[in-house]
């Protein structure tokens, strides 16, 4: 599965040596931050940020914090250290790092310093020109987890990944496709492909989401299905329009379905909250408990 999904990803770039130069170090009231510059696709600098507690000693559980859309393309990664309007305070740096993790995140295509493009005009050039823009993000994340293994100060072993929005899929999908996350917390990115199509909601959802053919072959649930038995939370509002209920209930039978078979049947839950496109606080504390309990 994993084979055929990274070929409906269109043409990826060959796997090299990840450069990495850092640009600013910058001391936090109760963590650190650095600026980071890496070759990751050997296409496009990607800029980062990478943060950890202050007086971190040893290796640490490493996060990879999945930037959302929210139509805010200068904000990117920015999003780990300053939040977001529909996410819960304070931003995700400061409560990661306060749990002893560290934490990087990327600006994706089109997002941050990396939005000389549109984001139509990228995934038109892409389309053009074999590649997929969605496929383009994910290898970016993957080749992520690569710098955050290369790391002495990550403990490759204990790797999560977590999201809100697209955020929130890119953080599904990445664990899917590698076996190196350990745990996987999303928060509103339960979406079913095929209940998008039934209730003609595919336009709330941006260009980017959009993988040619990817409904001939796999249903949302089977690409996560590819996670288990590995620990995976899902946070989803019942009042989210981009994420039908109907289509969070077929989701979630299917893997607590598949999780059960596994026997491990409680590494898998879906928290659902009477809500919309938003993180609340309750959905903050239940994506921190799980981390702390499964990273």
């Amino acid at each position: 599965m994993r084979k055929h999904l990274f070929k409906l990803l269109g043409d990826l770039p060959e796997k090299r040596d990840i450069q990495a130069s850092t640009l600013r170090i910058e001391e936090k009231e109760s963590f650190m931050v650095e600026t980071l510059l890496l070759d990751l696709n050997g296409m496009e600098p990607v800029p980062a940020y990478f943060a950890k507690p202050k007086h971190a000693k040893g290796p640490l559980p490493a996060v990879l914090y999945c930037h959302s859309h929210g139509g805010r393309y200068e904000r990117g990664k920015k999003e780990l250290l300053e939040g977001a309007e529909y996410l819960a305070s304070p931003p995700y740096a400061e409560e990661l790092t306060s749990l002893g993790f560290s934490a990087l995140a990327i600006d994706h295509w089109a997002f941050g310093d990396r939005r000389g493009k549109t984001e139509s005009e990228t995934f038109k050039e892409m389309l053009w020109t074999g590649r997929v823009m969605w496929g383009m993000m994910v290898y970016d994340s993957l080749r992520a987890l690569d710098y955050l293994e290369a790391r002495d100060d990550s403990d490759s072993s204990r790797m999560a990944t977590l999201g809100m929005s697209m955020g929130g899929v890119m953080a599904w999908w990445t664990a899917a496709l590698d076996e190196r996350v350990s745990v996987c917390v999303d928060m509103c990115g339960q979406v079913d492909s095929e209940t998008l199509l039934k209730t003609q909601n595919l336009d709330r959802h941006n260009l980017y989401f959009y993988v040619p053919g990817l409904v001939k072959h796999f249903s949302t649930a089977q690409i996560e299905s590819l996670i288990a038995p590995r620990p995976h939370l899902s946070l989803v509002g019942t009042a989210d329009k981009l994420t039908p209920v109907t289509g969070i209930d077929i989701i979630e039978e299917k893997l607590s379905s598949v999780y059960k078979e596994k026997n491990a049947g409680e590494r898998y839950e879906v928290f659902r909250s009477h809500s919309g496109h938003i993180e609340t606080a309750v959905m903050r504390q239940k994506a921190l408990d799980f981390l702390k309990t499964w990273l």
